[in-house]
């Protein structure tokens, strides 16, 4: 007997769950057609319920933090390339 554990991509773990909530077939049908415990269907199915709020919520908050992140680094990138210019200029008088 193996004692490897599968690891179910979120994708996958996302169908079994939603044809779970779905209630059109048994959870026991969902396992044994997906190959997986009904246990662990129920768990996922409890899962999706519980974070289902948090699909809604979240993704404006994460944007704005995104832009924040976004914009901070286009201004290092924009210091950095004076920083840059100004050094190129003065090891150039070095040079000469």
């Amino acid at each position: 007997m193996s004692d490897k554990r599968k690891k179910h991509a979120a994708g996958f773990k996302a169908k079994v769950a939603l044809d779970a909530l779905r209630e059109r077939e048994s959870v026991r049908e969902i396992s044994v057609r997906h190959g997986v415990h009904s246990t662990q269907v129920n768990h996922w199915k409890t899962q999706l319920r519980n974070a289902a709020a948090g699909v809604f919520d979240q993704p404006a908050a994460k944007l704005d933090k995104l832009h924040d992140r976004e914009a901070e680094l286009f201004e290092q990138i924009g210091r950095l390339k004076m920083e840059l210019e100004w050094l190129k200029k003065k090891t150039s008088s070095f040079g000469d």
